[in-house]
């Protein structure tokens, strides 16, 4: 009977908190759900979606640019694709897969039961697919972006510019920037105050750093292009000056404005995954991270001299001799964290008792390709260098390596790793390899001639180009590889597939990984954990080999002295560095509020694209009356407040 009554207790408990935390069955659990791990894998799913339609249109671009003089695209079309291209890798892609990452994993490696603000969480999903459908709705009726998605203005004013292409672009950016910011915003204070006792910030997974510095990094870079699209929408529809020369405006506000946002958002699609590599890398070197210490503060620090570098994108705009010193120096001085980040990786894998698994060899290609986008981007910090690689493919060989290659292949490596907590199965190694070679090779043909071709003087944002310029064998080369990594995401895709329908059982821990997550089972059941853990190192389910301390953390179903908080959604709130808990904080069940609130949001801004009155006054009225329910006291609200704990 001694070893009986415990595991009565335990089935007992999980069955209480499956009863609390379980969403409800059917159409209206579906849409109500605020568990982060369905809201994690629907960013996943989405951004994934959006990156295969964002290849298809490379892929399209480069059929076009195979050879010389090629017809097979108009410039109008090429242009459309062009944009959506860039609009749908920068925006609907690269943050929202990372987002997806974080909010799967972050509760789980912070051993809380949920975000901070679930509710907010399932509104930041939602609105961000509409406003992907926003952006895409217009392009088969040929009405789709088609001033880059940079926007350059004159380019884009409506003088020169005059369908609702820019409109689409320009609304649908401030759409999107409503749900970056209440997802950077949730992440922060998740941060704060929902983690495990004792998970102060000297023990946070790299991962961690990476999306807390880019969700602060969000906060104050997001709104700066939301109010650069607003002026442009108003210049274009109701006749303000503020990009207009003619009425005293000024275009290059739009570049100041469009970069200060776009160039910490290049480190906000680039620090979460390094933070991946960060975190799973030294897993498969079988020790902890060289310089953890070192790699965190490296992290923090790029995002904030991140902010110091957006002339480094206007260097040939005739700016002042002075500025221009300036921000080419900063642009050298922002190589430094970057390369401790390198040297940490290297040093890991060099002291290391390497496994060659699928994600490890999509982590150390990345490696390999975060040093060649690197040197090429130090190599445009020189002023006079730039001026004269600026408007060719090198920017464009440069950029690929940059934000596709270093957020890509972080991304698939950690899928195949998370892919068996998230599945409870294991992905198929001998696919996952073809996989790696496939996109690796495919990559590399694709996007390392462009260098070559941008040296040799071709110009970027290019429909076609002459004969004569001798670029054509390494147009084709390109296209060629584009075609090949194109196999390797399909590889990926057959590996999910069939993984999913018969990928053999992962077991709670297959990799033997030391962060929390991996302590639950696999998948997770939907309150994460029976018993809230109480963490005494950075590497938990490794102290016992490391042998670092000699406190253990605590951590498992059956612990009986152990937090359960079962007495409704309950979850532990901590001080924000030391994680002393002092709080149990009540965390409000699923709601369909935030699907309604997205579409009216999505009424609203189909209201002001159209300039249809009614539409924007039923937007409008549907935002006040969904907000007026979410805002309004519940009768219950005695129990929604914090229980301070002496």
């Amino acid at each position: 009977m001694t070893t009986v009554q415990p595991n009565m207790e335990v089935t007992s408990t999980r069955q209480k908190l499956l009863d609390i935390w379980e969403t409800a069955p059917g159409l209206y659990g579906w849409l109500a759900t605020v568990d982060h791990k369905t809201i994690g894998i629907r960013y996943l799913c989405t951004a994934f979606f959006f990156l295969v339609i964002g290849g298809i249109e490379a892929l399209a671009m480069r059929v076009q640019l195979a050879q010389p003089d090629l017809k097979i695209l108009s410039p109008d079309a090429y242009n459309q694709l062009f944009s959506m291209h860039g609009t749908t890798m920068m925006f609907l892609y690269a943050l929202p897969m990372l987002s997806g990452f974080s909010n799967y994993l972050w509760p789980l490696m912070l051993g809380s039961r949920d975000m901070a603000f679930p509710r907010l969480n399932a509104l930041s999903y939602w609105v961000f697919l509409f406003a992907g459908i926003f952006l895409y709705i217009s392009f088969p009726l040929g009405q789709a972006p088609n001033g880059g998605w940079f926007a350059y203005v004159p380019n884009t004013s409506l003088e020169y510019d005059p369908g609702i292409n820019m409109d689409v672009f320009a609304l649908g950016l401030v759409f999107l920037g409503i749900s970056t910011v209440v997802g950077s915003a949730n992440f922060i204070v998740t941060l704060l105050r929902c983690r495990a006792p004792g998970m102060s910030v000297n023990r946070l997974p790299i991962l961690v750093w990476g999306t807390l510095t880019a969700s602060a990094a969000n906060l104050l870079a997001v709104p700066a292009v939301s109010l650069a699209c607003a002026m442009l929408w108003l210049d274009r529809r109701y006749g303000t000056h503020f990009f207009d020369v003619k009425g005293g405006g000024q275009p290059l506000l739009w570049q100041h404005l469009f970069w200060i946002f776009g160039h910490p958002w290049v480190y906000a699609l680039v620090l979460p995954a390094m933070g991946i590599v960060s975190d799973a890398l030294p897993v498969f070197c079988r020790r902890p991270l060289v310089g953890y210490t070192l790699v965190a503060i490296s992290t923090v620090a790029t995002m904030i001299l991140g902010f110091g570098v957006w002339v480094h994108h206007m260097f040939a705009t005739g700016l002042p001799v002075m500025s221009l010193s300036f921000f080419s120096a900063a642009s050298f001085i922002i190589a430094i964290p970057s390369a401790i980040a390198v040297f940490a990786w290297i040093a890991t894998i060099w002291t290391g008792k390497l496994q060659f698994t699928t994600p490890f060899l999509f982590f150390t290609g990345f490696i390999m390709l975060f040093v060649i986008g690197g040197v090429s981007g130090f190599m445009t910090a020189s002023v006079a260098l730039d001026w004269q690689l600026t408007d060719t493919y090198f920017i464009v060989a440069h950029l690929h390596y940059v934000l596709l290659g270093i957020n890509v292949f972080p991304v698939v490596g950690g899928l195949h790793f998370w892919f068996p907590k998230m599945s409870g199965r294991m992905m198929d190694e001998r696919l996952g390899k073809w996989t790696f070679w496939t996109m690796f090779i495919g990559f590399n043909a694709a996007f390392f001639p462009m260098h070559v071709t941008g040296l040799m003087g071709m110009p970027r944002r290019i429909y076609t180009y002459p004969a004569d310029m001798g670029v054509g064998w390494l147009n084709m080369l390109s296209t060629l590889g584009a075609f090949v990594f194109a196999v390797g995401v399909f590889l990926f895709l057959i590996n999910v597939a069939k993984s999913l329908k018969s990928g053999a059982p992962a077991g709670d821990n297959p990799w033997d990984a030391p962060t929390l997550e991996w302590a639950t089972t696999s998948p997770p059941p939907v309150y994460n954990f029976a018993t809230i853990p109480q963490v005494a190192s950075r590497y938990p389910l490794w102290e016992d080999r490391l042998k670092e301390t000699e406190e253990r953390s605590i951590i498992g179903d059956a612990v009986r002295d152990g937090m359960v908080l079962d007495k409704g959604k309950e979850t532990i709130g901590v001080t924000p560095l030391d994680a002393e808990p002092n709080v149990v904080l009540k965390m409000p069940g699923d709601s369909i509020l935030p699907f309604l609130l997205s579409v009216g949001m999505t009424g609203l801004f189909f209201g002001l694209l159209a300039q249809v009155i009614w539409l924007v006054a039923l937007g409008a009225v549907c935002e006040f009356g969904v907000l007026a329910l979410w805002l309004t006291p519940e009768p219950h609200a005695a129990l929604e407040e914090v229980e301070i704990h002496d």
